[in-house]
């Protein structure tokens, strides 16, 4: 079954965004002129890319055990997915100029896993696709917050064009809770605008623009796949700067 969780032409102008859920054995084909990238949230996937196969995607656990494989696929290829075991894969899409990278798996190995913040904001993250990588337009990658902690903070937006201050970028969050009952509090604000929402495991928020900071709730591990494309490939987060001071100062 291919789900989709976020469409061009509605709040966002460039991202693509499905989550294909495949029961074993079954496959699913997708399209694009755009180019593609896709995350296996579980399980295992035979990858093929216009008739070339790949090799097997898999993660071992969930998401919160550790980095899973990914598969990249060039603007206008055709994406096919067949599930080795029950699997569960993200596939977002975003339109670019020629092919910037060719069609290929990519690994744990391959991905940039660190720590950032301290203290109640101190969060991992696996940049699966980053601005370094052979890709036109796509940054995607997860953040693992510990249970009452806050990521995507201090509070940064990227909805301006105004390099070296600020890239304008799109962003789209997806996101999963351990235990699955948990809950978060999403924040998009800017200067003229405030808005909270709840979300759940399975809940998809688009972030168009403004600062977005994110708080799991005490009890429950936080999962988020983000997915960004924009004028440029290079990470510029401009920070609130009401309370951009956190980040020299020590933790509490």
């Amino acid at each position: 079954m291919l789900e989709t969780l976020a469409r061009r032409g509605e709040e966002l102008t460039l991202i693509q965004l499905w989550l294909a859920r495949l029961g074993a054995g079954e496959g699913e084909v997708l399209r694009d002129d755009g180019e593609m990238c896709a995350v296996v949230l579980s399980g295992s996937v035979d990858v093929t890319v216009d008739n070339a196969p790949l090799g097997t995607a898999a993660r071992d656990g969930d998401v919160f055990d550790g980095a899973g494989d990914a598969a990249y696929a060039p603007a206008g290829s055709q994406l096919e997915l067949v599930a080795v075991s029950d699997a569960v894969v993200a596939v977002a899409a975003a339109p670019v100029e020629g092919v910037p990278g060719p069609a290929r798996l990519i690994r744990p190995a391959d991905q940039d896993v660190r720590s950032a913040g301290a203290g109640n904001w101190a969060r991992r993250i696996r940049t699966i696709l980053g601005p370094a990588d052979a890709a036109g337009r796509l940054v995607v990658g997860e953040t693992i917050n510990p249970p009452g902690n806050w990521s995507s903070y201090p509070p940064h937006k990227h909805d301006r064009q105004a390099p070296p201050d600020e890239v304008a970028q799109e962003e789209v969050y997806v996101y999963r809770f351990k235990p699955a009952g948990g809950f978060g509090v999403q924040l998009r604000y800017d200067d003229a605008h405030e808005d909270a929402r709840i979300v759940h495991d399975g809940d998809v928020v688009a972030i168009p623009a403004g600062y977005h900071p994110v708080v799991a709730a005490p009890g429950y591990e936080l999962y988020y796949l983000w997915v960004i494309a924009g004028a440029s490939r290079e990470l510029v987060p401009f920070f609130d700067p009401q309370h951009a001071w956190v980040q020299s100062a020590s933790p509490s």
